[in-house]
């Protein structure tokens, strides 16, 4: 029995909205959708989506900011909003829903990691928030069969996920420290994994579906910038994943980034990124 799960920031869900993500919705017919960026309250939000949907979000504690979302077509069994102590910036940021698929319960979590910024607050908050995802997707792995942690991790991991890699290898989002984060996360569990900053950790044993579906190949890209002509051109990140459990990954039937015909056909800054599970 397959189950599609789709994840994208939709920058703002009223705009969304307003701009077609129902018709996405609608032609894409997937079980669960996984929301970043949301920036509404719950009050603003439900009227935006169907009633058939059991929404769950997290907001963010400031105003018009972050928000993560779980959307799914059956009511919940558990739901979990915290995500290490009271000194990490994680509200509004990661949201784990468990849902009852057939025999299974699969724990999906909406992840919208900080963009940071080198050399600021936001870089320190985002490098606390990386160690307390790292240690609660340890966590889930070692307890649970089926697990994806899916979102906006704003991190490309290789140089094959960025376009202009060489542009940014000193800005928050390609910073090595950063890719090292992404290396244990989906190196082999336990293993010694030794990251491009040379930083050496154990493997948590996630899998990068987007990654292994596609192949070593450039992208394929998730994210462009507003500027200039990087859409056109192609010219992106690849910042949003699915990271799979080894269990659920081997039942993937397949990966898709929904890139828009055109810029003007865009409802988000973001594509959605769109995988069926085989369970």
């Amino acid at each position: 029995m397959s189950l599609r799960i789709a994840t994208v920031n939709v920058n703002g869900i009223r705009a969304a909205a307003r701009k077609g993500l129902a018709d996405w919705v609608t032609e894409r017919t997937p079980d669960i959708i996984t929301m970043q960026e949301v920036r509404a309250t719950i009050e603003q939000a439900q009227p935006l989506i169907p009633a058939e949907w059991h929404v769950t979000l997290d907001e963010s504690n400031q105003k018009g900011r972050a928000g993560v979302a779980v959307l799914t077509r059956n009511a919940p069994v558990e739901v979990r909003r915290t995500l290490g102590d009271d000194t990490v910036d994680s509200a509004g940021r990661w949201l784990e829903v468990d849902v009852q698929h057939g025999e299974h319960v699969v724990t999906v979590v909406s992840c919208y990691t900080h963009s940071g910024e080198v050399d600021t607050p936001k870089q320190e908050a985002k490098w606390g928030f990386l160690d307390a995802q790292a240690e609660r997707m340890r966590e889930l792995a070692a307890e649970r069969d089926f697990v994806v942690v899916t979102g906006d991790f704003n991190i490309g991991h290789t140089e094959l996920d960025i376009k202009n890699w060489k542009g940014n290898v000193k800005r928050a989002g390609f910073l090595p420290r950063e890719r090292g984060y992404l290396s244990r996360m989906f190196g082999e569990t336990d293993a010694e994994v030794t990251g491009v900053d040379g930083s050496v950790g154990a493997g948590i044993g996630y899998v990068d579906v987007g990654r292994v579906f596609a192949g070593e190949v450039p992208g394929p890209y998730t994210w462009w910038s507003n500027r200039g002509q990087a859409f056109d051109n192609d010219s992106g990140w690849r910042i949003d994943y699915q990271a799979a459990t080894p269990k659920l990954a081997a039942t993937v039937e397949n990966y898709a980034v929904d890139r828009a015909a055109a810029y003007d056909q865009r409802w988000s800054d973001h594509a959605p990124v769109v995988v069926d599970y085989a369970i």
